[in-house]
């Protein structure tokens, strides 16, 4: 038996890499690593949909949970790959809107009372409406920023808040809607 076995040892280290495998079999669960696909973006591990190779433990405990990374596996794989390119398309059309937005002059005309003075105050949801109506564009009313209503004749430059990926034009410093208010 004992030579069966050294004879089976020597077929393998010789057929092999040279190396004895018998030498190396505890060390297969503490070496192992898993191939996991990240959903977000992890310092020291790598960016959103990136492959890495972590221990199984760390994925099992930690980024599984927290819904950190999926296994590999070519369906995650496909859904990664398709919300990222809807995030694409959806990224290319907050920069037409905000381009149309920063070109445009938004014109409202209203009734005075006396002298510049508006009868009904324009309020943030007029302009969101306005907007929708004169430019083809819908803004949520959270991202105008619009302390009081406008209660006067006059232009206007109205600041707006938009997501961070969408670059700010240059020379400003932040996304501007110009509105224009006339009598009627």
């Amino acid at each position: 038996m004992a030579s069966a076995r050294a004879a089976l040892l020597r077929c393998r280290c010789l057929a092999g890499s040279g190396a004895n495998p018998a030498l190396f079999s505890g060390h297969g669960l503490r070496y192992r690593k898993l191939d996991v696909i990240l959903t977000t973006t992890i310092d020291k591990l790598g960016k959103a949909g990136e492959v890495v190779r972590v221990a199984p433990g760390h994925f099992s405990n930690h980024l599984m949970p927290k819904m950190l990374a999926v296994p590999n596996f070519d369906k995650f794989a496909i859904l990664i790959h398709e919300q990222r390119k809807q995030q694409e398309e959806k990224l290319k059309e907050y920069q037409m809107a905000a381009k149309c937005l920063d070109n445009a002059l938004l014109v409202l005309r209203r009734f005075i009372s006396v002298g510049n003075e508006l009868r009904t105050p324009i309020t943030k949801d007029e302009i969101v409406s306005e907007v929708a109506r004169q430019l083809n564009i819908n803004i949520h009313p959270e991202n105008l920023q619009l302390q009081s209503p406008l209660a006067s004749l006059g232009e206007f430059e109205l600041p707006l808040r938009l997501p961070r990926d969408i670059p700010r034009p240059e020379g400003k410093l932040q996304w501007t809607l110009k509105v224009k208010i006339r009598r009627i």
